[in-house]
Formats: structure tokens, sequence, C-alpha cells
């Protein structure tokens, strides 16, 4: 009894050391992340304004906005997500729905986590080889190209978890009453995963919003407005590193307007999936 009631008064003693040491985690994670809102708060309200949505990047020491930024990087963030997500919501069915575990199934899905995880910056050089180098020049549909490939995998991995989260009941049932396969998937187990599914495709978006990295080398930037995806165009996270980088306050005061414009867009759809899936998991 008494050598129970020791071990018992250990384990809780390393129970209480545990816990204790992952609160202090928890804390100085939430210190460093709260530091770094309220810089961006404090530093980025001051540029909000007006003629930061309605005026171009300004030249130093004159007055100016971040339009043609805002307008690159919504453009590319539009034509990268919607070449990206048709093709990894493609591999994600076959992985989920027709390899079945075999040897080609999971060689894509091993090849798509370690897409998952790769820096940024090698899907940027790869581009930068496969279409800046033959091109010749920087262009919108280069670093457009490059936000899809980011997007692939993200949604890759979403809907391979999704689909498999679909009873196989469901599937049986309508091979039962004679529907073809391909029917199975689209009618059937879409409909079961889309809530899921439209929270990795925003999650996809969140990610590629604040690229930077992979931008530098393959649509440069431009400091005037431009809708020519053969050219160079402005985007902002180029533009925010751009200025924050320079000698000249205004465009370090314009920087942190856009890093504050950025981080609540990115909070904002975050949100949004989460609420989704939150949604999504109650209606089932």
């Amino acid at each position: 009894m008494a050598k129970d009631l020791a071990r018992y008064a250990r384990r809780q003693r390393k129970n209480w050391i545990v816990l204790g040491l992952s609160l202090c985690a928890t804390g100085v994670g939430l210190f460093f992340l709260g530091a770094i809102l309220y810089a961006l708060l404090v530093e980025g309200i001051a540029a909000i304004r007006p003629s930061l949505f309605t005026e171009m990047t300004p030249a130093p020491g004159s007055d100016g906005g971040l339009l043609n930024a805002l307008f690159g990087s919504a453009v590319m963030t539009i034509v990268g997500t919607v070449v990206g997500t048709p093709i990894g919501v493609l591999v994600g069915t076959y992985v989920a729905e027709y390899s079945r575990g075999n040897k080609l199934g999971q060689a894509i899905q091993f090849i798509n986590d370690v897409l998952l995880s790769a820096p940024s910056i090698i899907v940027g050089l790869f581009i930068y080889q496969l279409m800046v180098v033959p091109m010749g020049h920087f262009s919108g549909w280069a670093g457009s190209m490059t936000l899809a490939i980011l997007v692939i995998p993200v949604v890759t991995r979403t809907t391979v978890d999704m689909l498999a989260l679909v009873p196989n009941a469901l599937r049986e049932a309508a091979a039962a009453l004679g529907t073809p396969k391909w029917r199975i998937t689209v009618s059937v187990c879409y409909r079961a995963a889309r809530q899921g599914m439209l929270t990795g495709i925003m999650l996809a978006v969140a990610r590629i919003s604040g690229e930077t990295a992979p931008l530098l080398f393959t649509v440069l930037s431009n400091q005037f407005w431009s809708t020519d995806m053969n050219r160079p165009i402005a985007s902002l996270p180029v533009v925010i590193s751009n200025f924050a980088l320079s000698p000249y306050p205004d465009w370090q005061r314009l920087a942190w307007g856009g890093a504050l414009l950025i981080t609540l867009a990115i909070l904002c759809l975050n949100i949004t999936a989460r609420s989704l899936a939150s949604f999504g998991s109650i209606k089932q």
C-alpha cells in the first residue's frame, strides 16, 4: 500500500512538472505572438488611410499607397488558386479513392508530403529555371505558377484526409444501386467531404497570400500599375520586403501598413476556414 501511494505521488509530481513546462512553453509562444501583433497594430494603424488603397507605390519622399501591389497580389493569388486547386483535388481523389494503398498512391503521398514541407524558395528557383530563364524576363504568370505549386500539396493532403473520413457504407450503398465509381466519388464522397475540402482550399490561399521569397525569383516587382501578366507586376509581400529594408521613413510606414493588411487578411481566412470546418462537423 505504501509503495502504491509513493508511486502515485511520483506520477503526480511528474505530471505537474510536465504540465508546468507545457504552460511555460505556451506562455512564451503567446508572448511573442502578442508582441508581433502589438507591433503590427501600433506601427501599421498609422499607415491605414484611404490613400493606401487608392494610390500607387510612391517614390521616396512622396505620398502614395499600395494599390498596384494589392492588385498584383490579388490577381496572382486568384490565378494560383484556380490553377492549383483542381490539380490538388484530382490528385487527392486518386490517392484516396482509386489507388487504395498501391505503390503509386504511396509514392504520390510521400512526394506530396515532401512538397508540403519544402521551403517555398526552392519552388521559386524551380519556376525561375522553368519559365523565367527561357522567357528572358520576370512575369506575373511565373509568380502565379509558383503559387499554384504551393497550393497543390495543401489541397491534396486535405482532400485525402477528408475523403478518408467518408464512411465506406455510403460508397457501398451507392454501388449497390449500380452507380458507377466516378459518380459515387462526385455525388457522394465530394458532397460528404466538401466542407473540409473547402477549408483546405482556404488554408492554401492563406498560405500563398504571404509568400515573398518565391516571388523574388519569378515576378520581381513593379513600381507602377500594370495588368500585363507577361511582365513584372507589383505584389504586396515583395513591396513590404523592399520598403521595410529601405532607409526612407515613408516607405517603412507603408511597409507596416501592408504587413498589417496581409496579417488581417490571413487571420480572416483562417477564422473563416475554422468556422466552416466547425459548421461542417456540427452539421454531420
